[in-house]
């Protein structure tokens, strides 16, 4: 393991600089200038050159899936794709996982399967539906890092949406816990059922910003009866992100993500039949997109995460229609890249990228006295790599357990060189977290 890692540019609080990082049982010592070396032999410093350190990615959005549908991702699938992608930390979904962890029994089955296989650090979120408010406390008690709940159906038979009336149900037993809801915001009165030949316009048609909206602004209803930390789910639209921008500009405490396939296509770049692109919410027309650029810039989403939501390629291949095809896009191993390629085009710096992937989803989970940034008394948890640097992704190069992604074959800007996990750059096994009570 490095006693020193340094670069000509190192991500500090204070800007980009030239520094060394001393780390000493996995924490950062101290940051001093890039020729302090403090006497550490050269084969314990390792230098990266020009290429950018910063803090490890917090991807606080990931669906490994395992145990009961490890067939679409596991752990240890999962695990090396985040680290390859400089994702140190990633919190599990409570869903599609069988048993879903909405039960402390649910929760030490997925614990169960995680161990022994986690080559980043893996935390897991609880998950919320209807008349499991009893299983709530306990799941905190055990440590998750926060509640998911879907307001539509979710896909999957074990993991129902809420209705208004279960989330006010729950929203007292969160309070009292102090933990995040996080929330798939959209109405299931707006969407409508599957049509025609299922393209990809009708099933865009289908899931109508109105429904992203109208779940938003109920959101924000139960959060003024009720004040709760509310994060919501990978915006898509222009107008979702007017109703949470309103939100805060009257205090209220709500933040929220939006994910890399927002920020990469619109619904006018997606070939017929293409149901590799099918997510939901959809891929909405380009000034959404151009909106959601807007919005992480103003401060009005505070994050970007990956929603890694894979499954068996036969689950895509309907023939190209689009309701029939399992929605869900792969891409954890190539957040960075993919955000670096968009965010560099219009103007934004590194900072801003370790702001949104770093910095806000590492205090989403409680975790920014730990992560999400470089200094003293951190975990030294860091991802190095070329910001002008460019690859085309070759989808056998991935480590997800399937190679299926829209991604394949497109040309971004920045390459990954190390990821560093406690010190070490060498993926070995590692507990799951447990979120501080």
């Amino acid at each position: 393991m490095p006693r020193v890692i340094r670069s000509t540019r190192v991500l500090l609080p204070d800007g980009l600089r030239a520094a060394s990082l001393h780390l000493a049982d996995g924490i950062i010592a101290r940051v001093a200038a890039w020729d302090d070396l403090g006497g550490a032999p050269a084969e314990a410093v390792h230098d990266a050159g020009d290429h950018v350190v910063m803090a490890g990615i917090v991807d606080t959005h990931v669906h490994v899936n395992e145990p009961g549908r490890t067939e679409w991702e596991g752990f240890a699938t999962a695990t090396r794709a985040a680290r390859a992608g400089g994702v140190t930390t990633l919190l599990d979904m409570p869903l599609n996982s069988i048993p879903a962890t909405t039960s402390l029994a649910g929760l030490e089955a997925k614990q169960a399967a995680a161990a022994g296989q986690c080559v980043v650090n893996v935390g897991f979120l609880g998950g919320v539906i209807p008349g499991n408010v009893h299983e709530l406390e306990p799941l905190a008690n055990a440590g998750v890092f926060a509640f998911k709940a879907f307001m539509v159906p979710s896909g999957v038979d074990e993991f129902p949406g809420c209705t208004e009336a279960d989330l006010r149900a729950a929203f007292p037993t969160l309070a009292r816990l102090g933990k995040p809801l996080m929330a798939h915001a959209e109405d299931p009165s707006r969407i409508l059922p599957p049509s025609g030949n299922g393209d990809y316009a009708t099933y865009l048609a289908s899931r109508p910003v109105a429904a992203e909206v109208a779940a938003i602004e109920m959101l924000v209803r139960l959060v003024e009866w009720m004040p709760l930390h509310v994060h919501v789910v990978h915006v898509s639209s222009a107008e979702g992100a007017d109703v949470i921008r309103r939100a805060k500009a009257a205090g209220l405490p709500i933040t929220a993500e939006t994910c890399p396939h927002y920020l990469t296509w619109s619904s006018e770049d997606i070939p017929a039949g293409a149901t590799e692109y099918k997510c939901a919410p959809p891929l909405r027309e380009a000034r959404h997109r151009e909106a959601l650029w807007d919005a992480l810039m103003d401060g009005t989403l505070d994050m970007i995460v990956s929603d890694h939501s894979p499954c068996p390629p036969a689950m895509k291949a309907s023939e190209g229609d689009f309701f029939a095809a399992w929605g869900g896009i792969a891409s954890l191993q190539l957040g960075l890249p993919a955000v670096w390629t968009g965010a560099s085009a219009r103007g934004a710096s590194v900072h801003h990228l370790s702001r949104w992937m770093c910095e806000a989803p590492a205090r989403l989970a409680g975790l920014s006295s730990r992560k999400g940034s470089i200094a003293p008394g951190l975990d030294a948890d860091f991802v190095a790599w070329n910001p002008e640097e460019e690859q085309v992704v070759h989808a056998a190069r991935l480590e997800h357990r399937h190679k299926l992604t829209p991604y394949a074959g497109r040309r971004l800007r920045g390459v990954v060189s190390a990821s560093y996990i406690g010190g070490s750059d060498d993926p070995q096994t590692l507990p799951w977290l447990t979120s501080p009570t």
